[in-house]
């Protein structure tokens, strides 16, 4: 029963990186499109891909919580009290990038909204640095079992730390370059879609070498997890690289149809390869899944709400993101696209 839970658990942790991850990745396109004619387009383009969608992902990360919290219990007291400095950074990034990006469509000085902009671009950089950051914290054993606090800074200011959090931004902004390359074939914006193409093989470029410098890392600092990677989460560890070397292939051929799927799959496939290189630890290696585990009742009553979930919630989640993929619901963003898009000259 307590692996079943934890299987819910990673479900929820990757669907939360697939698509929140490429939310925060289309806030670092907009931190470095330029100044505010220049990023016109590329801003406007980001506001119309994330604003039916951008709460919607969150619901994820709640999910992920609530899972931890009421089924592991321990590990979440532990986790909390041990990186509640990034974890706090993590809820005020949230607040603020929602706000900011909410208020700054609403206002009309320049000034207003860029400081708001300025302020939802560093949120969407702040955020997923920092979940890297406590996911790096838990996959080095820097979080101690018992519900006890560790290190509140080395815990996550250490090497494993500081690749997890780049990695996890790099990760973002490719998945978001992807993302909106699609939203821009759907517009017949054919600036923006070479724009994001060429951002999105840059991406891809960086995120290869920040991976091989992490598997270094792990090496000398988080050993279990690295053995476990090379060893039993192996095959998923290469079906991750054989699916961005593909995505990239496509996106180098200007081919982007099936780039999408690609480089989920290469996210999908590396957060999995976490988990079993972890296994059976979920705080590696001093706390185990089955020890962690909340009574049997808890668990089946999460695993029965899972079910009614699945079959109340995913189906509106999934019509949500059927109707903004077909350009059914109400455009955002799209009066701040320069008139000639199509010829719109770009980086």
């Amino acid at each position: 029963m307590d692996d079943a839970v934890a299987v819910v658990l990673f479900v929820a942790v990757t669907t939360y990186a697939v698509f929140g991850g490429a939310d925060f990745g289309a806030g670092f396109w907009d931190l470095v499109a330029g100044g505010a004619a220049r990023g016109a387009a590329p801003r406007a383009l980001v506001d119309h891909a994330i604003g039916p969608v951008w709460e919607a992902n969150h619901v994820w990360l709640i999910f992920a919580l609530v899972v931890l919290w009421t089924a592991f219990p321990e590990a979440f007291a532990s986790i909390t009290l041990t990186a509640f400095v990034p974890l706090m950074l993590v809820a005020l990034g949230i607040v603020l990038r929602g706000a900011s990006f909410a208020f700054r469509k609403s206002l009309f000085r320049t000034s207003q909204r860029r400081a708001f902009g300025a302020i939802f671009a560093f949120s969407s950089v702040l955020v997923p640095y920092g979940m890297g950051a406590v996911a790096g914290a838990i996959a080095s054993g820097r979080v101690p079992a018992g519900g006890e606090a560790g290190d509140p800074w080395s815990s996550w200011i250490n090497p494993t730390s500081v690749v997890g959090g780049v990695l996890a931004v790099t990760v973002g902004a490719y998945l978001a370059a992807v993302y909106l390359i699609s939203d821009a074939r759907r517009l017949a914006d054919d600036a923006m879609v070479d724009y994001f193409r060429r951002r999105a093989i840059a991406a891809a470029i960086i995120a290869g070498p920040v991976a091989l410098l992490g598997i270094v890392v792990l090496r000398s600092d988080a050993r279990y997890l690295f053995d476990g990677l090379a060893s039993r989460a192996l095959p998923l560890v290469l079906l991750s690289s054989l699916c961005g070397i593909g995505s990239l292939v496509l996106l180098l051929r200007r081919s982007p149809r099936g780039a999408r799927l690609l480089a989920m799959g290469a996210v999908a496939s590396i957060i999995w390869a976490w988990g079993v290189a972890q296994w059976p630890y979920i705080l590696p290696t001093s706390l185990e899944v089955a020890a962690a585990a909340a009574p049997q009742a808890t668990l089946i009553t999460v695993l029965v709400v899972f079910g009614v979930a699945t079959v109340v919630i995913l189906p509106s989640l999934g019509l949500l993101y059927f109707l903004d993929q077909r350009s059914l619901l109400p455009a955002e963003g799209l009066d701040a696209l320069p008139p000639s898009r199509g010829s719109a000259s770009l980086p």
